[in-house]
């Protein structure tokens, strides 16, 4: 006889993202997966995100609507909700690919000894449509490349509740990249189970955060890959050179324009000297 499926929890995290919630919650809800637990927590929207919320909610297992102290809080106190043995997250412009929670259920099923799954996924532009497979995915590979560049698709992973316990939720000192910074801290306890599945879809839309250059998300990129692996690593370094750059600029602004040109290109060139010495090593 088959094992009886296991029960799997997903959080989705939202704020004001009432053109694409909808088509989030339907890629959840369309896997027609026996055990399901669903959370939304909405974060206090004003933008029409309560009402779409409201026509799925007696399809919720929980959901809230309520300000929040931001993604990550919102992701943690979904977590601390839920009581399924297999977790992942969607974010609310993110979507599944049909009968993903089907494939990664049996997996966990048939081997028990595996604490995370991960495959691969596609960017979706802002209507739904593929625009390429998200290439940066790897199926293998060593700790200090985790440490220096984010090879998992995070709307493409699930693990085990017990995996969860384990490592902690995710740090909240962290705005940008949490996610990578929970899989480099998982990576250290468990191998990762890759399957050559297209298990989830990554929206590029202007507002999306994880889009950003914000000079805040260069300083946290820096951090982790210190943190995690030293400072003479791809990644820190070419951080380093893109902190500094911008930090060159500001302070140039005040200058003529012609002065600031030529000052600005030589301001570029340890950041150019180092993503070219480092290339595909670094997160972009």
């Amino acid at each position: 006889m088959d094992s009886p499926k296991p029960l799997i929890s997903i959080v989705t995290p939202s704020y004001n993202q009432a053109r694409f919630l909808e088509a989030t919650i339907q890629s959840v809800l369309s896997q027609n997966y026996p055990r399901l637990e669903y959370i939304i927590m909405d974060g206090g929207s004003t933008d029409g995100s309560l009402e779409i919320i409201q026509r799925y909610a007696t399809y919720l297992t929980y959901w809230v609507s309520e300000r929040d102290k931001g993604q990550v809080d919102a992701i943690n106190r979904g977590f601390a909700h839920s009581s399924g043995d297999i977790l992942g997250w969607i974010n609310s412009d993110d979507t599944y690919e049909p009968g993903a929670l089907q494939k990664v259920a049996a997996i966990f099923n048939n081997n028990p000894e595996v604490n995370l799954i991960y495959g691969e996924g596609w960017y979706i532009d802002e209507y739904g449509k593929r625009i390429k497979p998200c290439k940066f995915v790897r199926d293998s590979f060593p700790h200090v490349y985790i440490t220096n560049k984010d090879p998992i698709l995070q709307q493409a992973a699930f693990w085990r509740r017990s995996l969860w316990e384990k490592i902690g939720p995710l740090n909240d000192t962290f705005n940008w990249v949490f996610d990578w910074e929970w899989f480099i801290r998982a990576h250290k306890q468990t191998k990762f189970y890759y399957i050559p599945e297209f298990l989830g879809d990554y929206r590029i839309q202007p507002q999306a955060k994880t889009r950003s250059t914000d000079i805040r998300r260069r300083v946290e990129q820096a951090r982790i890959t210190k943190q995690y692996g030293n400072w003479w690593h791809p990644n820190y370094l070419v951080q380093q050179t893109r902190i500094i750059e911008y930090y060159a600029l500001k302070s140039f602004r005040p200058l003529p324009r012609s002065m600031t040109k030529y000052l600005g290109f030589l301001a570029s060139i340890p950041r150019r000297l180092a993503e070219a010495l480092f290339y595909g090593r670094y997160v972009s």
